[in-house]
């Protein structure tokens, strides 16, 4: 389980486990906190018998350091889950050692491995696609596909994200994204 670290903002910067986001609580750095999750972390007994406990929000905003996020890496890991693990030629979703990363543009005829040129596709497809052009090869993309933005970003990082951190993402979604 990770908790989602925001700035004062409100912009995400990462992801922390548990021990990370105690830290913060401890540092007194802890400015805000949403969700509806919540952790509890049991520490040690004082002399009187009564355990510490320290309760965590699945969003907690920090203050201190502001991370600015530039480029979002282009992997195939970001790429097959941009695209949820469909084909974008066939439609059929597949598991991520069937997949490939096509370019629309093909490399081989001046196409950039840049996110607006890359779309997952099956082997079959890709194969099927060569060095063309989908309106070349008669294989139309089922979507258009798009750079990732910093809350996209976040969303490609965790594949495990709780229900309340999955909301605050999307609501920050890029429209190009209603095709998922």
């Amino acid at each position: 389980m990770l908790i989602l670290r925001l700035n004062k903002a409100g912009a995400p910067q990462d992801w922390l486990n548990i021990y990370q986001a105690a830290r913060y609580y401890a540092q007194g750095k802890v400015l805000f906190e949403l969700g509806s999750q919540q952790y509890t972390l049991l520490g040690g007994h004082n002399r009187y018998g009564v355990q510490s406990r320290l309760q965590l929000s699945s969003i907690i905003a920090c203050d201190g350091k502001v991370v600015t996020h530039g480029k979002i890496a282009l992997t195939n890991r970001y790429l097959f889950r941009r695209d949820n693990q469909l084909c974008l030629y066939c439609g059929n979703r597949f598991r991520s050692g069937q997949l490939t990363r096509d370019h629309i543009i093909p490399r081989s005829r001046g196409g950039k491995n840049e996110w607006t040129n890359v779309a997952t596709a099956c082997s079959r497809c890709n194969h099927q696609k060569g060095a063309r052009t989908p309106e070349e090869a008669n294989m139309p993309l089922l979507a258009v596909p798009f750079r990732p933005n910093l809350y996209e970003r976040f969303y490609l990082m965790n594949r495990r994200i709780l229900a309340d951190q999955m909301d605050f993402l999307s609501h920050h979604f890029s429209d190009q994204r209603n095709w998922l």
